[in-house]
């Protein structure tokens, strides 16, 4: 466990870019222990009593939904309630590594409903989607994948291009991954309907890259960097930077070797170190978590896409571990995989967990001021903007805290309109030569006062009473004042 000062904490945050919400609202355990941002010390249980739950996908209002594996179940968990099962998904075969995978939810859910989903079917691995008030009636997208009882693949998301992509095992036969005929070993990208899009390397086919074993995590970075967990043989589980036509190795390599056709991992561990599933990407860290490793690896990015150091959080802590994401609300949400038949059970697994950036105080029990404390804020009353007719959105200022020449600032943009947003636009006035120097959950430019916050892809939907929360860190001299000015926009 390590151990920063506050000093040495905000020091280090300031030096990375970020997508998540900080809120400093007090003090919290000396011995916290940090990591890409996060307070490791704090888990929140989100639910328990899970069966080998295996993918969580967002909805826009914040809960998750979760892939039971064997049950083919779908369920929606959210903070301080019980899980709600929304129905069983059709078709799912279980065994071994298959049964239900990979969830994703449509980046335009909002208007359309779409949830997609990657499960074993009887002859085949296949990609769906449905809506939640219809679960028998599927789309398939893809079918035809081999199916196995190992490596199976799995994952899905959607990336910053509007694409859905998907890790596709091997499926045992390790010369699926070498051959671009076959889809299996390999990293898939398709169009929300399951084409083949524009700017694919190889015509007519789904294949983004190739030479994979199983790929089980993909997680994409602030400059829309694709970056994949893939589980080796016998000795080296990986973290590859995946681009588009890129050759991994697989089964000729497996790690990092010296033939120039291959693209060698940023990151390599042991297989008893990792065995990586699930991944996310938070504050210019990758997150991996680890199955047979038992812990949560976090490696930090570097601007060329390369690797830091990584550091080992919750070893062996909550057993294996099969997902991580950055949730909305700012937090990073795990779950475990303990009744998979490789696990050793608590009476609470399997369960979802949930983790604080650093600074919020999940509970008014936090106690053991740090070296330096952040004092209170000076405005701790919210100075909401004025809504402008016909905007649709307000946008709260708030001083979440504040020590010797900086602060945290959070915004809540709310949107007020009758549909849902596709975009929103907040812009504020500081009056006291105030320099935002890290923001989380959106873009923004700042020239002199005037700052513009712009939506991320992954918050730009905001439905009718809806309210997407931004954080950022400034610098101050002086006086502290809140903008002069601060008005929302929206479209449509």
């Amino acid at each position: 466990m390590r151990k920063r000062s506050l000093y040495a904490l905000f020091a280090a945050a300031a030096a990375a870019a970020s997508t998540i919400v900080v809120t400093i609202t007090g003090n919290w355990p000396a011995s916290a222990q940090i990591a890409g941002g996060f307070n490791f010390t704090q888990p929140q249980t989100v639910a328990s009593g899970l069966v080998a739950p295996w993918s969580m996908a967002f909805l826009p209002d914040g809960s998750a939904l979760v892939s039971e594996r064997d049950s083919g179940r779908v369920l929606q968990v959210r903070p301080g309630s019980a899980p709600q099962a929304l129905g069983t998904v059709p078709g799912v075969v279980p065994g071994g590594e298959g049964g239900l995978l990979g969830l994703a939810v449509s980046p335009t859910y909002a208007q359309d409903q779409w949830v997609y989903a990657y499960f074993t079917a009887a002859s085949d691995n296949r990609i769906v989607r449905f809506r939640l008030a219809a679960f028998a009636t599927q789309q398939v997208l893809v079918s035809g994948l081999v199916k196995n009882t190992i490596h199976n693949g799995g994952r899905i998301a959607f990336g910053p291009d509007g694409m859905l992509y998907a890790g596709v095992g091997d499926a045992g036969n390790t010369a699926n991954a070498q051959n671009t005929s076959s889809r299996n070993g390999k990293i898939l990208r398709m169009t929300a309907t399951g084409g083949v899009p524009a700017g694919n390397p190889f015509a007519n086919s789904l294949v983004y890259s190739f030479g994979h074993r199983n790929v089980q995590g993909l997680a994409w970075d602030s400059q829309g960097r694709l970056f994949a967990t893939e589980f080796g043989q016998n000795t080296f589980d990986e973290v590859n930077q995946i681009v588009s036509g890129g050759n991994y190795g697989w089964p000729t390599c497996e790690g990092t070797c010296s033939n120039p056709a291959f693209r060698n991992p940023i990151v390599t561990w042991t297989t008893a170190e990792a065995s990586p599933s699930g991944a996310a990407i938070a504050n210019n860290n990758f997150f991996a978590a680890a199955l047979r490793g038992t812990r949560l690896w976090v490696v930090p990015i570097t601007a060329s896409g390369g690797a830091g150091t990584p550091v080992a959080e919750l070893q062996g802590q909550f057993g294996r571990l099969r997902d991580v994401k950055l949730g909305p609300d700012g937090w990073l949400w795990v779950a475990t995989s303990n009744r998979d038949g490789r696990g050793t059970p608590t009476a609470q697994d399997d369960r979802i967990l949930r983790f604080p950036p650093v600074g919020t105080s999940p509970s008014p029990s936090a106690s053991a001021s740090p070296s330096q404390s952040p004092s209170p804020s000076p405005s701790p009353s919210p100075s909401p903007s004025s809504p402008q007719p016909g905007q649709g959105c307000t946008a709260t200022y708030r001083i979440a805290g504040q020590w010797q020449g900086a602060f945290q600032g959070e915004i809540t943009v709310r949107n007020t309109g009758t549909t849902s947003t596709t975009s929103w636009t907040v812009t504020l006035v500081f009056p006291n030569g105030q320099v935002i120097t890290q923001l989380w959950n959106g873009r923004f430019t700042q020239t002199g006062n005037t700052v513009v916050i712009r939506n991320e892809t992954y918050n730009a939907v905001i439905p009718p009473n809806g309210n997407v929360m931004v954080g950022f860190l400034a610098n101050w001299s002086g006086t502290n004042g809140v903008p002069s000015s601060i008005t929302c926009s929206r479209t449509p």
